[in-house]
């Protein structure tokens, strides 16, 4: 059993916990929690971390797995969370394409998130565009990083099923979407209805900071600005929430 949080593993799985940089370094990252691990493909699998208890609850389906013992001080150290649930494992990334989303029988449905930066929006765009039939995210640099703990606990497992990539470019992708015959959509407050538009051809939508919306550069690059019409005195919706508009919107049309 591993009882020092001094040890060499223990020491690498924080650095992969606390540092987007060293995620991207080593292809690697953490997911903890029964719920998550167990979602996770063992083939992804790098390392496993639990505590005994863990290993009394689960001892029927921890027989799949290769994992190391801890005391629960050790647990606590490498756990994202305040209360932790037994597990934590050391999990590789996966490399996705645009040829990957581009590769379906219907027409593509692609979510272009520009800059968002709470957690909390981006698992839940990540489980609806799951279960809304989305064909990919695709996420500039600066955006929130897609596995950072709070984002793959959100994500309650869809992190694994939607294809998504990160791109350093990304007014670029926009050109390239475009060039692949995909229009563009942004949501925006100056756009027209976005009931008033047909999303059965491949399309793909933009959907900006949380304060700021989108750039002027990356709205100007969009076919069609849209928006969400709304009564009241509220001025803008949750990003999470108006992206999820929009893709029932796609999955009505196309499906309804």
């Amino acid at each position: 059993m591993i009882s020092s949080t001094s040890n060499t593993k223990i020491k690498n799985a924080v650095s992969l916990r606390k540092s987007a940089r060293e995620r991207r370094k080593q292809g690697c990252f953490l997911v903890e929690g029964p719920r998550m691990f167990f979602e996770t493909p063992v083939s992804r699998i790098k390392e496993v971390y639990v505590t005994a208890e863990f290993e009394k609850k689960y001892e029927e389906s921890m027989k799949r797995y290769r994992y190391e013992l801890v005391s629960e001080n050790v647990l606590r150290h490498l756990a994202d969370t305040k209360t932790p649930q037994g597990v934590v494992a050391v999990v590789q990334i996966r490399e996705f394409s645009l040829k990957d989303m581009l590769s379906t029988d219907l027409p593509a449905s692609l979510i272009l998130l520009e800059n968002l930066q709470d957690p909390g929006n981006m698992g839940t765009i990540f489980r609806t565009a799951e279960a809304a039939g989305v064909s990919g995210i695709i996420a500039g640099r600066e955006t929130v990083d897609i596995y950072n703990p709070k984002v793959i606990r959100s994500t309650m497992g869809a992190v694994y099923r939607i294809p998504f990539l990160v791109t350093e470019d990304f007014p670029g992708m926009i050109g390239r979407l475009k060039s692949e015959g995909i229009h563009v959509y942004a949501a925006h407050l100056d756009g027209k209805v976005y009931f008033n538009y047909d999303y059965r051809e491949p399309c793909a939508f933009l959907i900006g900071n949380e304060g700021n919306g989108l750039t002027k550069e990356s709205t100007s690059l969009a076919d069609h600005r849209i928006r969400i019409p709304m009564e009241g005195k509220t001025e803008s919706l949750n990003a999470a929430v108006a992206a999820s508009l929009i893709m029932y919107e796609v999955m009505r049309q196309r499906k309804y």
